[in-house]
Parts: structure tokens; C-alpha cells; sequence
């Protein structure tokens, strides 16, 4: 150290452990802000709902293994059993007589056990397949449905949102009114009063969409972290064509569990007998002949072994899938009858909320705001009393809501009918506007 210089001299130990405090603090800054770093945005509208729901469902890409796994069961299926190699050997303790003995046997079926066992692995592949399509059929459904209430619940808030600045002014008029003493305080009051209580209906809405929110961004593959945007708007309340549910994934499998069950019958049957086992052998022998001492001979054969079935005839297992047959054909149709229960019962309920909200926005809507609209007026002149404003708005705020409620109903409707009858996006992707009116 210099003269004149007053700096103290540095210690190692003290620098390294800075560059260390310095460094776990730059990581744990990295970790927390590390999920905010790679949150994403996810946009989707009801129309690319399906789509998006079937590359991005965890639980979809899951289940698609299911196939493998089917496919994987049916390499093995309706195959010979392995072979068995025998060997034998007998001497005496001298090692000078003995023999020894080579088999190969195999077993056979005397039915078409293989065939039927390959016949059930191709099906229960089907099924494999059926059984994802199905399972993309629920989930679709769902996601479509939280899409539907989240955009009603939008279309709510902005209803609200206009009630909201409406009876802000309603508010700020009466109290304006109210300190020049053409107006009692508690008319103003009471105005302010209905004010809040919209301004609190709104937050309600916004707590329902959060939960909302946080149902659909599973069904999506969305992180928690992720921005979840739903764009567009509803479609228009038309009835769609009518469709065949026939192809639906749910009784396609039915019928294919209804078709394995038959051919496990005919397998049970043929259960009854065994395999028969064949095989060749070849032993050799050496064993002392006096006088002329040791002698090897050998020798080669083929035996056959057939089970007969006397005592079990397998008829436990054939009564049982023949009563596995029969439930699963009134399975299918009990099925069958649900499922036209189900389309029947959502076209009804589609056909219902379109004309509630076609008669409510055509006909009684505009009378009820007409007649508001005049009430208004004459409240700003002094004919009526702030009470008589307060009903008229409360009933047109219930009308416009009945009016979105319907719509709503309409397409969860909608939904269930194009799920009942397998089809997934809806028939037409144009909003709406009369909706939001």
C-alpha cells in the first residue's frame, strides 16, 4: 500500500462471498420472474374451439396412446404358443449304458381359436379409436359450452356497463336537482343506491368469468399463467339442419363391444377344446450286449397327444359371454333410444329459446323502451317521480338480460344437439349483433 492511499486492502474471502450473494440473487430473480417471462397469449373463437381442443387437450393427446396400446395387443394376438424342446438322459453309474433323448413339440389348435382371438384384437382397436373420438366428443362439447357463457357473460357485462352510465347520470341529475330543492334528498339517494347496485352486479359477472376462465384453460391446454382471449361472438339463433346420430362415437362402440361380445361366443365354443400337441422325438441308446460287448441303436418317432373333452366342456364360460351378448345389444338400443331422446330434446329447447328471444327483442323490448324513454323525459320536466324511472329501467335491464339469457340457452342447446348428433363446429360463425342490443 502507497502513502496517501487510504483504501483498505481487499480480502478474497470477502469478494467471493459478494459474487456469490450477487449471483443467488440474480437466480431467484430469474425463477420468479421466469413463468411471467414465457406466459403466453392463447386467442380462440367458438369455431376453431374443436380444432384447437383436439391438437392442445392434454388429455386427449393422452388417451390417443390407447390406440398404440390396442395395436401393440393385437401384434400378439392369434399366435401359435412357443414350442417346447425336451431332453433326456439315463446312464448307469459307470457311464457305460444310458440313453438320451431329443424332443420338439408343438401345440395346435383343432378350432378357429387363433382366427377368433385376431378377430376380437382388430375390433378392440376400433374400439381404441372409437373410444378417443368419443372422449374428443365430451371435451369439445364442454369447451364449447364454457366458450358460450364466457361470451355471454361479456355481452352481460356490457349490458351492465351501459345500465352503469346510465344510472350514474340518473344519479348525478337527482342530486344535482336535489341541492337546488326541486327533489327530495331521498329520491337522490335512492338513485345512487341503483347506481352501486349495477356497479356490484358487474363485479359478480367478473368473479363468474374468472371461474369460467379457469375451467376452459385446461380444457384448452392454456397455462395458468396464460392469457386467454375468446374472440369473435356468438352465431346467429338459427336452427341448424337436422343430422344423423348414427356415426356417433358412443354407439359406434357399443356396437363394436356388441360385435366382440358375439365373437367371444363363438371363442368360448371353440375353448372347448384344447390344442392338440404334436411332436417328434429321437433317443439313442447304448447298452452292452454279451459277448459282444457295448451296442448304440437309435431311434426315431412322431406321438400325438389329443385332449377330449369329457369332464369340462367349458359351458361356464360360454353361458356367461352369451349372457355378456344379450346386455350388450340392450345396451346398444337402451343407447340408441337415449341418444333420440337427446336430439329430440335439444332441437325442442333450441327451437324454444330462439322464439323467446325473438319475441322479446322484437316485439316487448322496443315498447319497453319506448315507454322508458318517455318516462325520462317526463321525469326531467316533473310529471313522474324518480321511483316510476327506477321500475321502467329495471324492467328494460331484465328484458335486455332475458333477451342475452336466451341466446345463451340457445347455443348451449345447440351444442348438446350437435354433440348428440356428432358434430363439433358450428354451422355458422356470424355474430350475433342483435344480441348485444
Amino acid at each position: 500500500m502507497t502513502r496517501g492511499d487510504t483504501s483498505l486492502p481487499r480480502n478474497p474471502s470477502i469478494d467471493q462471498t459478494f459474487v456469490l450473494l450477487m449471483r443467488t440473487c440474480f437466480f431467484a430473480l430469474l425463477v420468479i420472474t421466469a413463468p411471467a417471462a414465457f406466459a403466453g397469449n392463447v386467442s380462440v373463437s367458438l369455431s376453431e374451439t374443436p380444432r384447437y381442443v383436439k391438437r392442445h387437450n392434454p388429455d386427449l393427446v393422452a388417451a390417443r396412446l390407447r390406440i398404440d396400446e390396442a395395436k401393440g395387443r393385437l401384434l400378439g394376438s392369434g399366435r401359435l404358443s412357443n414350442p417346447d424342446l425336451g431332453l433326456n438322459l439315463t446312464h448307469d453309474r459307470r457311464f457305460e449304458e444310458g440313453t438320451v433323448g431329443v424332443s420338439f413339440d408343438q401345440k395346435f389348435p383343432l378350432t378357429a381359436r387363433l382366427r377368433l382371438e385376431k378377430t376380437i384384437s382388430q375390433k378392440l382397436v376400433s374400439a381404441a379409436e372409437l373410444e378417443v373420438r368419443e372422449m374428443e366428443r365430451q371435451v369439445i362439447a364442454e369447451t364449447q359450452s364454457l366458450v358460450v357463457k364466457l361470451l355471454s357473460i361479456d355481452q352481460q357485462r356490457a349490458l351492465r356497463q351501459q345500465q352503469t352510465e346510465l344510472a350514474q347520470k340518473l344519479s348525478t341529475f337527482a342530486a344535482d336537482r336535489s341541492n337546488k330543492g326541486e327533489i327530495s334528498p331521498l329520491d337522490a339517494a335512492q338513485a345512487q343506491v341503483d347506481s352501486q347496485r349495477l356497479v356490484l352486479e358487474g363485479r359478480k359477472l367478473e368473479a363468474e368469468r374468472v371461474s369460467i376462465l379457469g375451467e376452459l384453460k385446461p380444457k384448452l391446454g392454456a397455462a395458468a399463467n396464460d392469457t386467454l382471449v375468446v374472440a369473435g361472438g356468438l352465431p346467429v339463433t338459427a336452427l341448424p339442419a337436422k343430422g344423423e346420430w348414427t356415426s356417433r362415437p358412443d354407439y359406434q362402440l357399443s356396437r363394436t363391444y356388441a360385435d366382440v361380445a358375439l365373437v367371444e361366443v363363438d371363442l368360448a365354443k371353440a375353448k372347448k377344446w384344447d390344442d392338440v400337441t404334436a411332436g417328434v422325438m429321437w433317443e439313442g441308446e447304448r447298452m452292452e450286449d454279451a459277448p459282444d460287448g457295448l451296442e448304440r441303436t437309435g431311434f426315431f418317432g412322431f406321438r400325438v397327444s389329443v385332449p377330449l373333452p369329457f369332464w369340462n366342456k367349458n359351458q361356464g364360460e360360454i353361458a356367461e359371454k352369451n349372457a355378456a351378448a344379450l346386455r350388450a345389444s340392450l345396451e346398444t338400443k337402451a343407447l340408441a333410444a337415449g341418444i333420440t331422446n337427446q336430439v329430440a330434446a335439444a332441437r325442442a329447447e333450441m327451437a324454444a329459446n330462439a322464439a323467446l328471444a325473438m319475441e322479446t327483442r322484437g316485439k316487448l323490448l322496443p315498447l319497453v323502451v319506448e315507454q322508458t324513454d318517455k318516462l325520462e323525459k317526463a321525469y326531467e320536466t316533473g310529471q313522474v317521480d324518480l321511483l316510476t324511472i327506477l321500475r321502467a329501467r329495471e324492467q328494460r335491464l331484465q328484458l335486455e338480460a332475458a333477451v342475452l339469457d336466451a341466446t345463451r340457452d340457445f347455443h348451449l342447446a345447440r351444442i348438446r344437439y350437435e354433440a348428440a348428433t356428432a358434430r363439433h363446429a358450428p354451422a355458422s360463425a356470424q355474430h350475433n349483433s342483435a344480441a348485444g342490443k
